[in-house]
Order: C-alpha cells, then structure tokens, then sequence
C-alpha cells in the first residue's frame, strides 16, 4: 500500500473516530468509491489504534481515574467513585465484545461492508441523534453514571458494529437520550472507546503477527501514528465545539451523505 494511501486511510480514521458519522463507514467507502484495494480490516485495526491513544492522551485524566479505579476494584474496594467507573466500563464493554466476537465467528464482518447498509444506517442514526440532541435533557453529570446507564450505553455500542452507525455517535446518542450533557456525552462515549479499541487492536495483532507479513506491520504502524496526529486535532476541535454548538451540522452531513449513498446504491 503507497504511503498516500496510507495517509488519506489515517486522516479518514482520524476525523471520523470521534465525529458522529461513522470512521468505519468511511474507511470502507474510501475504496469501495475510489476503485482502490480494499484495505482490509487490519489496517482499519490499525488506525483504529491510533486514535486510542489520542484519546487515552487528550483525556489523561478520566484514563488515569480508571487506572486508579481498576486498581481500587483488584483490592476488593468497589465504593469508591473511581473503581464504579471502572466496573462500570467494563459491563458497558461487554455487548460489543460479544456481538464483535460473533461476527467473527461467523465470518460477516465482509458482509457488513456494503454502500446499501451504510446508506441506510447513516440516515437512521442521524435521524436518532437530531432527536436526542435537540430534546433530551442536560441535567446529569458525568460521575452521575449508573449501571443502567452503563447497560443501555453498552448495548448501543454493539450497534456501531454496523458500518455507519458510529461508534461515537451512537453512544453519545444513548447519553444524551439519558439525560447527560453535551460534553459529559462526550466524555463518556470517549471513554468507552478504550477498551473496545484495545479489544479491536489485540486482535489486528494478532492477526497481523499470523500473516508473518512485515510489510502489513510496518503499513500498520504508519497508519496508526498518522491516524493518533489526525485524531487528537479532531478531538479538540469537538469538545471545544460543544461548549456552543449543538449536533445538527453533523446530522445534516449524515442526511446528506446517507441520501448520495442511496443514489449510489440504487441510482
């Protein structure tokens, strides 16, 4: 794979991860519209990689909590706020883990790459988070977090695991339908891609150490330093934003672009 390609894979990931419009939508309709190779799922891993540790970096101190509070739950201390989130993370992670080892074993992760699904996913959740944003209420505050939150918030992630959904979008969706605010939606959606992209990237190892192609590693590390660059600007960008503004640019973007996709599909 040329290191343009490469880079334009990267920037892809990196300004979709955290916007609420779908990166693995993208990542997948880059070569389905543009004639190139399809990249694979390990290099969509590997960009996937990078922009984990824009987050783990952008917001150290939330991963620092959980740190703490991962240790705190070791000790056997589940009260403390620290270890809470962090036992509650780990409940929110589940549903995705299950559903994504199920397309795996399954072998429909290549099934899922279609422009007729992403085309109809993009619409109906940019339909779901215009609602959410614009009438749910910002009363509840991030430590506010409880386990039917963790629940519902869990069971939202899994969904993303259909291209065009979003990860972020669909979680930050499921927050604000909760009651949270703007940032505080934010802020959990970002957290809960932790340990789902430590999940996806632990298996794009393991993969690539399986292929014994060292060419596909070093694309992959290319790719995911670019992709940390492109996601931290993309981060700051967002949680500054929603100090201001609300969701609808990004709504009218997946409106848009949900509508091409059916003309392309259909047209």
């Amino acid at each position: 794979m040329t290191l343009l390609t490469l880079s334009i894979l990267a920037v892809i990931q990196g300004i979709t991860e955290f916007l609420p419009i779908s990166s693995s939508a993208h990542l997948i309709l880059f070569p389905a519209l543009t004639g190139e190779h399809d990249q694979g799922l390990m290099i969509d891993g590997a960009v996937h990689v990078g922009t984990l540790a824009a987050v783990v970096l952008y917001f150290r101190s939330e991963t620092a909590a959980l740190l703490r509070g991962t240790l705190l739950l070791l000790r056997g201390d589940w009260k403390a706020d620290e270890a809470r989130l962090a036992w509650l993370l780990a409940v929110a992670t589940v549903p995705v883990v299950i559903v994504g080892a199920a397309i795996a074993a399954l072998d429909l992760a290549d099934a899922l790459r279609s422009v007729e699904l992403i085309a109809w996913t993009t619409l109906i959740w940019a339909a779901a988070l215009w609602l959410a944003d614009q009438f749910a209420p910002m009363k509840r505050e991030f430590w506010g977090w409880r386990l039917p939150d963790a629940m519902a918030m869990g069971l939202a992630q899994a969904l993303s695991l259909l291209p065009g959904t979003s990860r972020s979008g669909v979680t930050y969706t499921a927050a604000r339908a909760l009651g949270f605010g703007r940032i505080e939606s934010a802020r959990l959606a970002m957290l809960m891609s932790i340990p789902a992209t430590i999940a996806v990237g632990a298996y794009t190892g393991v993969k690539i150490v399986e292929s014994g192609d060292a060419t596909l590693g070093l694309d992959a590390v290319i790719a995911g330093v670019l992709s940390f660059a492109a996601a931290l600007v993309t981060l700051i960008f967002l949680m500054r934003m929603l100090r201001t503004w609300s969701m609808t640019p990004f709504v009218l973007y997946r409106l848009a672009l949900g509508a091409a996709l059916l003309w392309v599909a259909y047209g």
